[in-house]
């Protein structure tokens, strides 16, 4: 018997651990395992619980009609998985176990604990790269080191993938009879403690539904996306982090489809296309620095001599800034739409990343973890390296300088106000002209509803750049 362990890679199609499962005929079985205490030590969004687990009953059906049960474990903790898959491998007959790899350190150490538990036993453990186009720590330097900055590493992903191509795995075929399946809602052991399992209807589950997203992006926007992708207020971006982050999708097919549609592989920003490419080789080399520098994991900075700056952890500024209560209407703007939604544009996460770190200068870890909390695509790699880089202590060629305007952001970003108006109620009838710096409308007309200002940015640039400065001496 094989067992394919399913994590963070819950589709059929493009996944090399079931698709190496399958071949041959042996029996196969497949696995998820619920471990919500890790969960919520793990700071996972519970709007991101319900879209996984959505998306493991549309697995366990799909799985079922190919004839592989889908088995499910609940276990509290990683540190309790080695003996219980030991049990269940035990109990099932399984000779091999099947998983795609994983960046996290939590995650890998349970994975090594695993591999030692099963091989007192027998069982042999194949381990695959599901979550990345290249694996990762294959783009190194010529000298065998790792890039610290993103462009040179861009420029070598892109000569590496061209050198080695890649594979799209199929989906298994049938492999027995069908087999029933009990929806997870039925279980009473799955939901206890994690509450209605409903997904959120704004973001359905299933590959198919992700494919037409794809498509549909790949037809109407990805040749604009260029221009579009930084205005929340217009639907320019493809909206699939989610989708990956759950890995509904694997950034192969991210790729294949690209290509696909345009003919070729883009490889400068010269060529349509390449600016959405490239927003997919950000996500690998967050992922890469994740399995290479694996104290990112652990609340370390990127830059280790940043650790010595001399952040703010004030809990009533840091409230202000969660509830968009901050007086900058972009800022509060977005924090309101991520509260509701779970879900925040990007160019509105380096907005707020770098008013909470630049303006209020509180330690990013209080935002990374706040991200975490809320995010329906909540992925360490990519929310910590997010953080890092606004905050000045990440991979970055420029970091300490950079100090986004809040309110000429959202001058340039949301000019007429459209996404300001939607999510700041207080701000609704406000004109065009003055949404962007509202005080002075607000005064004449003796309302008192909206915040003044946290902070006086101008003031509060100069303090983030000193800060770094002081490093230097």
């Amino acid at each position: 018997m094989k067992l394919v362990w399913f994590r963070n890679d819950l589709r059929l199609a493009d996944n090399p651990a079931l698709r190496h499962a399958c071949a041959g005929d042996e029996p196969v079985a497949a696995l998820f395992i619920i471990s919500p205490t890790q969960w919520w030590q793990h700071k996972m969004a519970p709007i991101r619980q319900r879209f996984m687990l959505a998306q493991v009953d549309v697995l366990g059906r799909e799985l079922a009609a190919l004839g592989i049960p889908l088995h499910l474990l609940r276990v509290e903790t990683f540190a309790e998985v080695p003996v219980a898959l030991a049990d269940l491998c035990r109990e099932l007959g399984v000779t091999q176990l099947y998983a795609n790899q994983a960046v996290e350190i939590d995650e890998q150490r349970r994975d090594h604990a695993v591999s030692a538990a099963l091989a007192e036993q027998a069982v042999s453990c194949h381990w695959f790269n599901g979550c990345c186009v290249l694996p990762p720590g294959r783009v190194l330097t010529g000298s065998g080191e790792m890039f610290k900055v993103f462009t040179p590493f861009s420029r070598a992903w892109l000569k590496a993938l061209d050198e080695e191509g890649f594979v799209i795995h199929r989906a298994p075929a049938p492999r027995g009879e069908p087999l029933p399946w009990q929806p997870l809602a039925e279980r009473e052991w799955v939901d206890e403690g994690l509450g209605e399992l409903t997904a959120d209807p704004r973001w359905p589950v299933g590959e198919a539904e992700v494919l037409r997203r794809l498509n549909i992006f790949l037809e109407q926007a990805v040749l604009d996306y260029g221009e579009t992708r930084d205005f929340p207020a217009i639907a320019g971006t493809s909206v699939l982090s989610p989708y990956l982050a759950a890995g509904i999708i694997s950034p192969r097919q991210c790729v294949a489809a690209l290509q696909q549609r345009l003919g070729y592989r883009p490889q400068s920003k010269a060529q349509p296309g390449f600016v959405w490419l490239n927003e997919l080789i950000w996500r690998e080399f967050y992922r890469h620095l994740l399995v290479l520098i694996p104290t990112l994991s652990m609340n370390r900075p990127f830059k280790p001599e940043t650790a010595a700056l001399p952040w703010s952890w004030d809990p009533d500024a840091f409230a202000a800034w969660c509830e968009g209560r901050t007086g900058y209407p972009i800022v509060d703007a977005a924090m309101r739409c991520l509260n509701a939604t779970g879900w925040m544009h990007n160019r509105l996460r380096m907005i707020v990343a770098s008013f909470l770190t630049k303006d209020l200068h509180i330690h990013w870890r209080l935002g990374e973890d706040y991200f975490m909390s809320r995010l329906i695509d909540g992925d360490l790699a990519a929310n910590n390296g997010g953080w890092q880089w606004a905050a000045g202590t990440g991979a970055d060629a420029a970091p300490y300088f950079r100090v986004f305007n809040p309110t000429t952001q959202g001058q340039r970003f949301d000019p007429q106000g459209e996404f300001i108006r939607t999510w700041v109620t207080e701000l609704a009838d406000i004109p065009a002209a003055y949404v962007h710096q509202p005080h002075d409308w607000l005064r004449l007309k003796g309302r008192q509803d909206y915040p003044a200002p946290m902070v006086d940015h101008a003031v509060a640039r100069v303090r983030a750049i000193e800060m770094f400065r002081s490093l230097e001496k």
